[in-house]
């Protein structure tokens, strides 16, 4: 059965804990918290989601470190889960990720997912002290890294980009904390079907999207992981109200993520109240089936 996720970019902070509880009270699944270091006044290179190239947002757009904001939004819920959508893995150091990771998903008692990226921008790998170059090479080390850490016990690593001799992070997270593996390329989808929990776009049209579920589809089965759980997490920009989500689900979406009040004509900086309000109503249309489409 399909599940349906908030979607929280680019929302003020102080709006997070209570659109939290309401999507909780609502029964919507998840909350997926994007990841944006800074805004550079230059860029020197198109952002890859958009025709032109150009961000969607604007030096005064706020952002929240995902981390952060899910142990918050933990603290005032109990069932709803978190995850990132996606953290940007090249401009961070895996040891210190690890530590973090771990904590959240012990504090919000094994409601975190980890949605990892590479990120885009080279600004924001070389002015955090990373190399671009070789960013997914390092990137497929840095998920191995959080992996074996995270699984607890006495790990050591000694690879190409990072090595360390025996060290332990208690306490260990008590479940293993899911990664999903975000990217429209051939190579990400390949890290997504080779160690990935699950899949997870950025904004992508159906057809585009049903080549990508073949294509992981094929790259399971390459790995010889067809058997194994493996979520589809997914902002589709051209399928909507029952009979599009329908057909997402039926194309073989587990997750869609959606932002209520947008539909609805409500801005990033709307109110609160206006915001809760529509996941109100979303959920009493698309989750509780309480008014057909």
């Amino acid at each position: 059965m399909v599940s349906f996720t908030v979607g929280v970019a680019m929302t003020p902070l102080d709006q997070l804990n209570g659109i939290a509880q309401t999507a909780e009270e609502c029964g919507y699944a998840s909350i997926a918290l994007p990841d944006s270091l800074f805004y550079m006044e230059k860029q020197s290179v198109d952002y890859p989601y958009t025709p032109d190239g150009s961000r969607m947002w604007t030096p005064e757009t706020p952002w929240v470190d995902p981390l952060i904001a899910a142990a918050s939004m933990a603290a005032v819920t109990s069932r709803i889960r978190f995850y990132t959508q996606v953290l940007k893995l090249g401009s961070r150091n895996p040891v210190l990720l690890a530590r973090q990771v771990g904590s959240v998903a012990n504090l919000t008692g094994n409601r975190f997912g980890l949605g990892v990226g590479i990120g885009w921008a080279p600004e924001e790998f070389e002015w955090c002290g990373v190399p671009y170059a070789k960013r997914g090479k390092r990137v497929d080390e840095m998920i191995e890294v959080l992996k074996l850490i995270l699984g607890g016990g006495m790990v050591e690593h000694h690879g190409e980009f990072y090595d360390f001799d025996r060290l332990q992070m208690s306490p260990a997270p008590t479940e293993p904390v899911p990664f999903y593996v975000g990217g429209h390329t051939d190579v990400a989808l390949r890290r997504a079907a080779r160690v990935g929990d699950g899949w997870t776009s950025a904004m992508i049209e159906f057809d585009d999207l049903v080549q990508v579920i073949t294509r992981l589809r094929e790259l399971r089965a390459e790995y010889g992981r067809s058997d194994e759980p493996f979520e589809i997490q997914t902002v589709c920009v051209d399928r909507f109200g029952s009979s599009g989500y329908a057909e997402l689900a039926d194309a073989g979406v587990t997750d869609i993520i959606v932002v209520p009040w947008i539909f609805d004509g409500h801005g990033f900086d709307s109110p609160l109240e206006a915001k809760q309000e529509s996941l109100r109503r979303f959920a009493d249309k698309y989750i509780h089936g309480r008014d057909a489409a």
